[in-house]
């Protein structure tokens, strides 16, 4: 069985590498042409010099707001925690109201999206704000002590993701230069390849951090940085290739069963049931991907599949796993993405619209997904920290690094549930 998880870890491995190798061609190949080409009477609609600041301020804007996120997290987690949930709505409805001033189509289309969506999140602040002092003492007790070289390794992610963004977005330019179906595609790989290398950086950081914070919640030891990067790199990257891929697909799966469940509630039996099936599902897939898996990840050398289950099973037999289901870090990093993409989109797409309104549409999404990759690469270590205090704490409860925050937060729910 390990000789067949080592296996499909190189094959990931190899295929992650062999996309970098192909996708860096065809970026070069693009931005080359779109230099080429950009007098053409093909790109007479195109100008790079008005374009490429365009799309590339809002790319620089995103590190310097993953910088500034991550560190007010650490200075003050409980009042980042609050401004973050209600500024992500805000933020989200400024941007769809942007999308309506554009006019375009397209721009209509998502006006709508990201205006429904900014209301889903307003009630779902208004839902969990009882939530939010349990949310910030774990948040508080995870990220008291942040060792200084994890510290400038998340520096280092959060500048790597802003030239690896910037080097996709002019691959981008160029092929919106012409603007083919040919194009259209390479845009679409270039997006995934986007989506999958800052989830692998993202959750690089959630095995190295996770595994230092572990040892310290379980054992009080103080690990070597360098020592856990090169296991993470060595036996890990597999596992955190396949990772990036699966957990973030269980998530969106279990995120929509919960929707449904939510939404139909016990209305008549055929919702019901439904509903009722859905819960079943979500309840089964997050056993086989999820983000807490990445601790055993790194602290075990174990296939993310195999530390998913392993933890999930962890959190059923020490009774937290209604716990776990209503922690709140998540969502937390998940608005702040939104929260920065949609900044990053408003500067952008505002800079568009005064002066170059054909491609405001597209500049609003490219600084969006720039924006909302490179502050979930930014928030991973406080994700990471999070997590290993929750698996430190269902391997042993009893050890006595723990306070009583985990312990009376579960008999507060079990009051509620009499």
């Amino acid at each position: 069985m390990a000789r067949k998880r080592n296996l499909l870890n190189k094959l990931i491995q190899l295929i992650f590498y062999t996309h970098i190798t192909l996708i860096a061609i065809l970026v070069i190949s693009l931005t080359l042409r779109s230099i080429l080409s950009s007098k053409s009477s093909h790109a007479h609609n195109f100008h790079p010099k008005k374009w490429y600041p365009l799309i590339l301020s809002p790319t620089a804007c995103a590190g310097i707001l993953g910088l500034a996120w991550q560190s007010l997290a650490t200075l003050n987690p409980s009042k980042t925690l609050k401004a973050t949930f209600w500024l992500s709505p805000l933020l989200t409805c400024s941007l769809g109201i942007l999308l309506v001033l554009i006019g375009s189509p397209g721009s209509l289309a998502l006006s709508v999206i990201a205006l429904i969506f900014s209301i889903f999140q307003s009630l779902y602040a208004c839902w969990v704000n009882h939530r939010f002092e349990h949310a910030s003492r774990i948040l508080t007790v995870s990220i008291a002590s942040q060792p200084p070289k994890v510290k400038a390794a998340v520096i280092l992610s959060i500048i790597v993701s802003t030239l690896y963004s910037s080097f996709l977005i002019s691959g981008i330019g160029g092929a919106t230069t012409t603007g083919t179906k040919f194009d259209t595609l390479f845009i679409v790989l270039i997006l995934g390849s986007l989506a999958w290398t800052t989830q692998i950086i993202k959750n690089t950081i959630q095995v190295t951090v996770s595994h230092i914070k572990y040892m310290k919640f379980s054992c009080n030891i103080e690990v070597d940085f360098q020592t856990v990067v090169k296991s993470a790199a060595k036996y890990s990257m597999g596992s955190v290739c396949l990772g990036s891929i699966i957990v973030p697909i269980c998530g969106v799966i279990r995120g929509l069963a919960r929707g449904v469940s939510l939404i139909s509630g016990d209305v008549d039996e055929v919702m019901f049931s439904c509903a009722d099936c859905c819960t079943g599902v979500g309840s089964r897939i997050v056993e086989y991907g999820n983000r807490w898996g990445f601790v055993h990840v790194g602290v075990y050398n174990k296939g993310i599949v195999q530390a998913s289950t392993d933890v999930w099973e962890l959190f059923k037999r020490v009774g937290i796993e209604k716990l776990i289901d209503r922690d709140l870090t998540s969502s937390f990093c998940f608005l702040s993405g939104v929260g920065a993409g949609s900044v990053c989109a408003l500067l952008g797409g505002t800079w568009a619209l005064v002066i170059y309104k054909n491609y405001a549409t597209e500049v609003c999404i490219y600084a969006f997904l720039t924006g909302y990759f490179t502050n979930r690469v930014a928030m991973a270590w406080v994700q990471a920290s999070v997590s290993a205090y929750y698996v430190a704490y269902a391997e042993n409860p009893q050890s006595q690094q723990f306070d009583t925050t985990i312990p009376a937060y579960v008999h507060e729910l079990q009051r509620s549930e009499v």
